[in-house]
């Protein structure tokens, strides 16, 4: 337990942002499950630079390492371009 206001501030905070931070990454598994069901190519094209803008702006926020947002989006990129 924390035993300063500023410790029990910071608890409060963080179980906040971890919230936020677990529905979007949960966000952003559902749509690339989305994606990856989608046949039609021009539709995953737009699937795919949707969830290529949110990977970016987790990436900033740190919600995600930006590593990983890369290899994300590069895999994904693979599969849009095997549907064509």
């Amino acid at each position: 337990m924390p035993q300063h206001k500023s410790a029990a501030k910071r608890v409060r905070q963080d179980a906040k942002r971890r919230l936020r931070n677990r529905y979007h990454k949960v966000r952003v598994r559902t749509m690339i499950k989305d994606l990856q069901a989608e046949t039609d190519p021009t539709l995953a094209q737009e699937k795919l630079n949707a969830i290529k803008a949110k990977l970016d702006r987790l990436a900033g926020s740190r919600v995600l390492h930006p590593n990983k947002a890369a290899h994300t989006k590069s895999q994904l990129e693979r599969h849009v371009s095997s549907l064509v």
